[in-house]
């Protein structure tokens, strides 16, 4: 009991300190407990957007490579929301650690008195030596080339985006994932593997095989480059085929603090890039057959230091398709100023495109501004 004591008040002692000094998030304890060695940590951001849309395209509270509505909607839509903001929490205990993050982007509530939402699950795994497990950013994802931006994750059109549960083997610049499998477009229930009581005709009778990602690293005095690969076997819908996409990414670091960031995706990556924008299997009008569809993805961005907290992005990120002919890109400038420690507040300006074929070209200008706390 004496133990139990002796350890909550080291806990609140230090959690009130770094509480009161914050640093990259806040160490609550860190010392022994019995003949282990204990880290606990908390962290995250609070985030308030404020957001304008006004155009042939819906409002989003940020934009993905979809097509809001599935036609063009005279839009001119103020948004306020906190959504992006974010707890999380990590333990260690010797070589043993875990991580889980929650966000506001769960649902629920509305916005005539609540305002209230759901917490959604973001990251939760395991990591052990070389090894991780558990639900994280696919291994096929280039993290360190998201542009710095206002709207959530930039440019989502041009990027690979993807976070699910795998197992992941890091061996010096390499990493080697098995990850959930997972195909879209393909007519069957599609309901989550996770759910309770899934049984019978719920569960999705394919879906056998990981897919396998490989991704190599180089650091350099330069910058940050990433060359992935992402192989896949799509045995749904009557379609059964290994479809394989690559990505290549870098984050080029220029004079002073600026940096250069871009990334190129090409193949049959489906769900993987283009959040939003294709299905994995898709009906070739042509022909009236089902067909694993082609992508073609990339973002480029620039940041610029004007003084040693002020900056701007700007950036452009487009996909196009090949079977459903599909061409949509999100491009903006922003200027973010780093007010106070850990307090950024800034404003961005932009616009998404969607200009598939058969249906005439719509856009939407947005600009929105933000304040974020991060701790």
């Amino acid at each position: 009991m004496k133990t139990n004591n002796k350890y909550t008040l080291r806990l609140s002692a230090c959690a009130l300190a770094l509480i009161l000094n914050p640093s990259h998030g806040i160490e609550l304890f860190n010392g022994k407990v019995g003949n282990e060695h204990v880290k606990v940590s908390v962290g995250g951001y609070a985030k308030v957007d404020v957001r304008h849309v006004e155009g042939d395209i819906a409002y989003q509270d940020y934009w993905i490579g979809n097509f809001p509505g599935g036609e063009a909607i005279e839009t001119s839509h103020t948004g306020f929301n906190v959504g992006e903001s974010r707890l999380n929490m990590g333990v260690s205990i010797g070589e043993v650690s875990t991580f889980i993050e929650v966000d506001m982007y769960g649902g629920g509530g509305n916005e005539a008195v609540s305002n209230s939402t759901n917490l959604r699950l973001r990251h939760f795994f395991i990591t052990y030596k070389n090894w991780s497990a558990g639900q994280n950013w696919s291994t096929f994802m280039p993290l360190h080339v998201i542009p710095e931006s206002l709207d959530f994750g930039g440019p989502h059109v041009g990027e690979v985006f993807a976070r699910q549960v795998q197992v992941r083997y890091t061996s010096g610049n390499w990493q080697f994932a098995i990850e959930s499998p997972e195909t879209i477009g393909d007519g069957d229930t599609d309901a989550p593997a996770n759910a309770v009581g899934l049984t019978g005709v719920a569960a999705d009778p394919d879906e056998s095989t990981p897919d396998f990602v490989v991704r190599y690293n180089l650091d350099s005095q330069y910058g940050q480059y990433a060359f992935g690969s992402v192989i896949r076997l799509v045995d749904q819908g009557g379609v059964e085929e290994v479809t394989a996409a690559v990505n290549i990414a870098g984050k080029i670091l220029l004079f002073a603090k600026d940096d250069l960031r871009f990334q190129l995706t090409a193949g049959k990556p489906g769900r993987y890039a283009a959040a939003g924008m294709t299905a994995d299997v898709v009906e070739d009008p042509a022909t009236q057959t089902l067909e694993t569809e082609s992508t073609l993805a990339y973002t480029v961005a620039y940041r610029h230091f004007w003084t040693e907290t002020l900056r701007s992005t700007v950036f452009y990120g487009a996909a196009k398709t090949d079977i459903l002919g599909r061409k949509r890109s999100h491009w903006a400038v922003n200027v973010i100023d780093t007010v106070a420690p850990r307090l950024d507040v800034g404003l961005e300006f932009g616009a998404y495109s969607i200009n598939d074929d058969n249906i005439d070209s719509i856009d939407s200008n947005y600009i929105q501004a933000s304040a974020k706390f991060a701790f």
